[in-house]
C-alpha cells in the first residue's frame, strides 16, 4: 500500500516509552515524522508553535499521554479540542489507566481513540502496525495548508 507521510506529535514525559515508540516506529519501517515534546506546557507551545516551537510543523495526529506533569493530558485534549485551530486534529489517547472512568473522559473531552499502553516491544510492535493500517493507510487527512488544521 501506498504510504502517506503524515506528522505526528508524541506528548510523552516517560523516555522509556518515548523510546520504545521511537524503536517501534523505525522497526515497523514508518517513514512518519514523530516529534517529540515531554509535558503539556511543551505540547501548547509546540501546537500553538510558540517559543522554541515557532517553526514546528502542525501534526496531523497527536499521541497523547495522560499522566503528564504539570498541565496533564486531560487538560492537553480539553485544550486542543476547545480551540477552533487545532480541534480537527485527531488525538490517540496512550497511557497506562484501564479505568473505565478514564476512558469515557477521554471521549467525552473529544479523544478520537483511546489505547491502553502496551508492556514491552511486542506490544508497542502491535500497537504500531495498528496505527499504520488505519490511520497512516486508511484514514484520509485535510492537505497541508488546510484552514481546518489552523495552518497559517
Amino acid at each position: 500500500m501506498q504510504m502517506k507521510q503524515v506528522e505526528v506529535l508524541l506528548v510523552e514525559d516517560d523516555p522509556a516509552d518515548v523510546e520504545l515508540t521511537q524503536i517501534a516506529f523505525e522497526r515497523a519501517q514508518l517513514l512518519v515524522p514523530l516529534n517529540v515534546v515531554n509535558n503539556g506546557e511543551e505540547a501548547l507551545a509546540y501546537l500553538r508553535q510558540e517559543g522554541e516551537y515557532a517553526n514546528a510543523v502542525k501534526p496531523e495526529l497527536i499521541l497523547l499521554d495522560l499522566n503528564l506533569p504539570g498541565i496533564n493530558g486531560r487538560q492537553v485534549l480539553e485544550t486542543i479540542k476547545s480551540d477552533e485551530d487545532l480541534k480537527a486534529i485527531p488525538v490517540i489517547i496512550l497511557t497506562t489507566s484501564q479505568s473505565d472512568e478514564e476512558i469515557l473522559r477521554s471521549y467525552n473531552l473529544g479523544a478520537s481513540a483511546y489505547v491502553t499502553k502496551p508492556v514491552g516491544m511486542e506490544g508497542f510492535m502491535k500497537v504500531v502496525h495498528s496505527l499504520d493500517c488505519f490511520w497512516f493507510t486508511v484514514v484520509k487527512f485535510p492537505p497541508h495548508g488546510s484552514s481546518s488544521f489552523g495552518y497559517k
